[in-house]
């Protein structure tokens, strides 16, 4: 009798939960597995886990095959990006690619904003286009991003643990070099405080 209950509750919140504009209860389940971490149609809650709404195909595809395949430090992704066959992956990033990304309020430091301002423009804005707010050169949505996952991300950057492309590495180092350790806190505090 209580397994029942248990399921029929489970079922229930299960049905309740399927995120707006899945298509199938397929899609639904698994979109369903994201949001528990992702927030609502892939907008994080926080403070240290990624958005993935709006996040491009190609984007989400080749993380999670990354995951999967320890070419990505994850804390818990990649034993969950496991469990995923190339098929339901692909429909998981159509489902992400089409939601819009919610960006919430955070605390930042006017001052280190524009100085992260300056250095976007200057090392950043020729991939991350339009101040990092958009996804078109499957470079990842930087701007609303929380702001303890920016900056755990810019430091596995630095340190190689995450392969980043050879021209980010490389703009990453001359900023480090040219304007301190710091430009990565100003860099974090510029893309936090777009909201």
């Amino acid at each position: 009798m209580r397994y029942r209950t248990v399921k029929y509750v489970f079922l229930t919140m299960i049905g309740l939960s399927f995120p707006v504009g899945a298509t199938d209860v397929n899609t639904a389940m698994l979109v369903n597995t994201c949001v528990g971490c992702h927030g609502p149609n892939g907008s994080s809650l926080g403070p240290a886990t990624p958005s993935i709404a709006g996040m491009s195909k190609y984007a989400f595809i080749k993380t999670m095959q990354d995951g999967k395949n320890n070419r990505r430090p994850t804390t818990i992704m990649g034993r969950i990006a496991r469990g995923y066959t190339d098929e339901q992956i692909e429909r998981m990033a159509d489902f992400f690619s089409k939601q819009e990304f919610v960006r919430y309020p955070q605390q930042f430091d006017a001052k280190k904003v524009k100085q992260g301002a300056h250095l976007h423009n200057e090392y950043c804005e020729s991939c991350h286009r339009y101040e990092g707010r958009k996804d078109e050169h499957d470079s990842g949505i930087l701007a609303g991003q929380w702001m303890p996952y920016l900056k755990i991300s810019l430091s596995e950057f630095m340190t190689t643990d995450r392969p980043s492309p050879t021209k980010m590495t490389k703009r990453m180092e001359y900023m480090v070099k040219f304007h301190g350790e710091e430009s990565l806190e100003a860099l974090v505090h510029f893309y936090g405080s777009q909201q």
